[in-house]
């Protein structure tokens, strides 16, 4: 009687977990920087700031909004952005510019546009509001997560499937 081996190679929890969990961490901070920002403001600055810039400027990209459109936009951002987690488990390639893309500008940029408006209580020169700005509890959160995702897309780069 033959036996037969069967080899089962265990996939490394660390390896593509790791950026299943940083792609977890990212939707959950930004659903906690949505709940900071609600809870304490933000459309009361940001509204002003895009009306000012777009007289300023003459044009502004950004839209102002309602608290209940944006509320319900960056709910089904962040809703959208959690089903993709079984993706950011199997480390699918067309994924990782977008995790690049919130780590980078949801993550650190807005961490830090947060805390330099805080630093300078105001966003532009007619806008002015007490410290710290909506959103700054949460942005050391969005900081440190966006870092973590960084690390785990240096950590899984090789390991992509051909």
């Amino acid at each position: 009687m033959s036996s037969a081996t069967l080899s089962v190679k265990p996939r490394s929890v660390e390896s593509h977990g790791g950026l299943g969990i940083a792609w977890i961490w990212i939707w959950a901070a930004l659903a906690l920087h949505v709940a900071d920002e609600a809870l304490n403001g933000f459309l009361y600055i940001y509204n002003p700031t895009v009306l000012a810039m777009r007289v300023k400027l003459g044009w502004w990209p950004m839209p102002t909004f309602t608290f209940e459109m944006w509320l319900a936009g960056l709910i089904t951002g962040i809703g959208i952005l959690a089903a993709l987690t079984p993706f950011a488990f199997r480390n699918s390639g067309w994924l990782r510019p977008m995790v690049y893309f919130c780590a980078i500008v949801l993550c650190i940029g807005n961490a830090l546009g947060h805390t330099l408006a805080t630093i300078l209580g105001r966003t532009v020169s007619t806008v002015h509001f007490s410290r710290p700005a909506p959103g700054f509890i949460s942005s050391p959160v969005l900081l440190c997560v966006g870092v973590y995702a960084l690390v785990q897309l240096r950590r899984t780069r090789k390991e992509l499937p051909c």
